[in-house]
């Protein structure tokens, strides 16, 4: 590699909070210098970078269950890379890591923040890099937490996941299918449903593109719904809550249809079915299972191995178009796990 103490760090920033879609000028191109760790630190070389719908919501003013990103600082993401200068007992040159290392192609972590932000080593043998940005990684704890926690599913029955196709949504339908239920996925396009079917093995997918999402759920949800996991809110979970059956658990992850909103978040209009059904909803949030991770790792690498789950990737290329690239997520371009390969 080349010397680290001439080397160049570019980075993107965030200029500005958006207002709807992000676009160019929310965002700054900044170069500085690479620096090395002092004592306890390690300084990390990007190779990837997940790309994820919650970045959206780190860009906006106000509270939430992380702190928005600052104007000016680097832009929040979660990555894969390799260690290239360490004063950590823990890490040595050479390791592959994860961490939220940022949109930049360089990430010095002092001491006292390795721990916020999330250094762990990894293991290629188990999972390629971008499997650990997806049914490994912070997807995959999404979806496997969400799931197993929160919807608590019992073999026979029904779960619909919305967003089927996407990073969490193929990780929630594989694992629902291993614990016995029939899955009902949502996605938008002919391809993407046809995937998620013959390939990642659902029971049924409804193309909310081309098709009536309510007929789709009567046709294949004869017997009501028993979790439904949400990861686009608005019109389809309202759709969905009047198919729930007693007990119902509704798994709230995301609300994509919501996020680039310019008028306030549409609610649901058919909460009361959670009264009458005696039904319940609730938000996940995966830092909150950070001292579990290693359970879901090994269950799920044990799947991948024996070829019950399948782990898709979109990879782009080029940190240069990161803005362009985030943008797909919203437009539902991406197929699979949206990952940014950096360099």
């Amino acid at each position: 590699m080349t010397d680290l103490a001439t080397t160049i760090n570019h980075q993107i920033r965030l200029a500005a909070r958006p207002v709807g879609l992000p676009k160019d000028s929310d965002w700054s191109f900044t170069e500085e210098p690479v620096a090395m760790p002092a004592e306890g630190g390690v300084l990390v070389r990007t190779t990837h970078l997940s790309l994820d719908p919650a970045m959206r919501g780190w860009m906006n003013e106000g509270k939430s269950y992380i702190p928005p990103v600052g104007i000016g600082e680097v832009m929040r993401a979660g990555g894969i890379g390799e260690v290239v200068a360490s004063r950590h007992p823990a890490f040595a040159v050479g390791d592959k890591v994860s961490a939220g290392l940022g949109v930049q192609e360089f990430c010095l972590i002092p001491a006292d923040q390795i721990k916020r932000a999330g250094l762990v080593k990894i293991d290629t043998r188990i999972g390629t890099e971008t499997q650990w940005l997806n049914v490994l990684g912070m997807p995959g704890m999404t979806g496997y937490f969400g799931l197993m926690d929160v919807g608590q599913p019992k073999a026979g029955e029904t779960l619909v996941v919305s967003g089927a196709a996407g990073a969490v949504g193929q990780t929630v339908g594989q694992l629902a299918k291993i614990k016995g239920c029939r899955v009902v996925g949502i996605a938008g396009g002919p391809d993407k449903c046809r995937w998620v079917v013959e390939e990642l093995g659902f029971d049924a997918c409804i193309d909310y593109k081309s098709g009536s999402v309510r007929d789709g759920l009567k046709q294949h949800c004869p017997d009501g719904i028993d979790i439904y996991f949400d990861n686009v809110g608005g019109e389809i979970l309202d759709t969905v809550l009047t198919r729930i059956n007693r007990k119902a658990r509704i798994v709230i992850c995301g609300a994509i249809s919501q996020y680039n909103n310019t008028t306030p978040v549409q609610g649901p209009k058919n909460y009361l079915s959670l009264l009458v059904n005696r039904a319940r909803m609730e938000g996940i949030v995966v830092f909150d299972y950070a001292d579990r991770y290693g359970i879901a790792v090994a269950e799920m690498a044990g799947y991948l191995k024996d070829g019950r789950m399948k782990s898709k990737e979109d990879v782009v290329d080029g940190m240069a178009n990161f803005p362009a690239t985030l943008l797909k997520l919203f437009n539902g371009q991406n197929f699979g796990k949206l990952v940014l390969r950096v360099g």
